[in-house]
């Protein structure tokens, strides 16, 4: 599933235009009514094209919105960046909540249940700020292709009552970035993200250096080019993941000296490539479900 999405994927960034059909339509329709049903709503915006999507539906369904983004080691900042620069565009309220939840033990410990613990505490805050402002659901960007990915934290939003309107509406990633392209959002084909967690493999403890390290590392390796990338840490070793297409660009000796000599700089003793390229979960449990 998730090869063939990535393979879908690629093939509208590289059309010129790409219209959703009526059945796309229809689902975004749901959406609108979904979003209509709330007495107002604060939406979970990463910055990401799922949520970005999300915000502009809510804006367009007439309730009253907020946009707010968490601000985090875990993530990229210009993640944080771009999450800002959407919701002005789309004129939206803004809000930034800083979080030091990555400090929790729960969460540094790394275990199988870490999105858990994350998701748990980072969305009871925004339930806290949707009560002050007086509105009614918190929403979040989940679409229907992530029901095939192990994904704890799933376990937090029905805990807490979080909606997902994109999955509730049977919207899935390629429609999405379908209906992002036709209503002219500009990161439509931005390449999915995650938290820097992600690029820890489970029971190896995360530290706020190692996450400050990879960030610093894909923010360099993006500046080459790379369209999609991740470090994966372990340890003195660090295992790059790029799109199987972009695999030739690596290994080209002058390419290849430059990401040694960064990735050394940066701390890492060994420098490894993944002959399989970039794919979601890598270090996700074989066969678990969320």
């Amino acid at each position: 599933m998730k090869a063939k999405n990535n393979s879908q994927e690629l093939s509208l960034r590289k059309k010129k235009t790409s219209s959703p059909n009526k059945e796309v339509l229809a689902r975004y329709q749901r959406l609108l009514e979904i979003l209509r049903s709330y007495d107002g709503v604060l939406v979970a915006f990463s910055g990401g094209v799922d949520s970005s999507l999300l915000l502009r539906a809510a804006v367009e369904s007439g309730v009253k919105v907020l946009a707010v983004t968490v601000d985090s080691p875990i993530y990229h900042r210009e993640e944080i960046n771009n999450a800002r620069r959407i919701a002005r565009k789309l004129g939206v309220p803004f809000r930034l909540v800083r979080s030091e939840d990555y400090l929790r033990e729960d969460f540094k410990k790394n275990d199988l249940l870490r999105c858990y613990h994350c998701k748990l505490a980072i969305f009871t805050r925004l339930k806290e700020i949707a009560r002050e402002e007086g509105l009614s659901v918190v929403v979040e960007g989940s679409n229907l292709d992530d029901e095939h990915d192990y994904r704890p934290g799933k376990k937090a939003l029905a805990e807490l009552d979080v909606q997902s309107p994109l999955k509730e509406a049977g919207l899935g990633k390629l429609e999405i970035r379908m209906l992002a392209r036709f209503f002219g959002l500009p990161n439509w084909d931005r390449p999915a993200n995650a938290c820097l967690a992600t690029r820890i493999p489970y029971g190896q403890p995360v530290e706020p250096e190692w996450l400050e390290r990879i960030a610093a590392g894909e923010t360099f390796l993006r500046k080459m080019g790379f369209a999609q990338v991740r470090l994966r840490h372990h340890g003195q070793l660090v295992r790059i993941e790029v799109w199987p297409r972009e695999i030739s660009l690596v290994v080209r000796r002058q390419n290849r000296e430059k990401i040694i000599r960064r990735l050394k700089k940066l701390g890492w003793k060994y420098i490894a490539f993944d002959l399989e390229g970039y794919r979601t979960g890598s270090f996700n449990p074989a066969g678990l479900k969320s």
